[in-house]
């Protein structure tokens, strides 16, 4: 009766351990998104808010080709903003000039685990070299009207990056990038405080980017 008794309670058990395992479902196939992108970027670094546009080709699905131009401000280490009793700014101690950087960058950019992520998180490193201008105007005069005493030099720059885009939208595209950009003045440099030159600038960057795919 015992034996008869195990046999009835171990006979299930050996018909679900002796089940097949049921295939996988198969992975969809990834997307495939528009060759050509164009969109801006907000900036925000450590000299403030900043502006850019740029251009990406996709060359197969993992490597971008861009091109990207942007405005932003350079401030030096040692700027530390003052404001009146009514909230104005007031001039910093020993400044001369404002520093705004305009670089152009030809990069590119490629994209990170392409096989085990879905299309919806697709992160990237991507990095830029090129041209770059940097313009200063004084810092006595009122922020618009110094741009009418603006002089422009012209360095050498670049970037190295880690961002992501984000979606599935075929035609919309959102995504982040932290950059870290180099520039490199071939003359005495910058004088943004009183007898105080910079010839290498270098600045952290976080940006958003909205664009448009087609």
């Amino acid at each position: 009766m015992k034996k008869l008794f195990l046999i009835i309670f171990l006979l299930p058990l050996f018909t679900i351990f002796g089940q097949r395992i049921g295939e996988l479902a198969p992975e969809k196939p990834h997307i495939k998104f528009p060759d050509n992108t164009w969109g801006v970027d907000l900036l925000f670094g450590e000299g403030g808010f900043g502006l850019g546009t740029f251009y990406r080709y996709q060359f197969n699905d993992k490597l971008n080709g861009s091109v990207d131009l942007s405005f932003s401000e350079s401030k030096d280490d040692r700027e530390i903003e003052r404001f009146d009793f009514f909230g104005r700014p007031l001039p910093t101690f020993g400044k001369k000039n404002r520093v705004f950087l305009i670089p152009l960058n030809f990069g590119l950019q490629y994209r990170l685990f392409y096989e085990s992520l879905t299309d919806n998180l697709r992160p990237f490193v991507n990095f830029g070299v090129g041209p770059s201008m940097v313009v200063t105007t004084p810092a006595s005069l009122e922020y618009f009207k110094s741009f009418g005493k603006a002089h422009a030099k012209f360095a050498v720059g670049g970037y190295i990056g880690i961002g992501g885009n984000f979606g599935l939208s075929k035609r919309n595209l959102v995504g982040i990038n932290f950059r870290y950009y180099v520039i490199h003045l071939f003359d005495n440099g910058v004088e943004n405080f009183f007898n105080s030159f910079v010839k290498n600038i270098s600045s952290f960057y976080f940006s958003i980017s909205f664009g448009i795919m087609y």
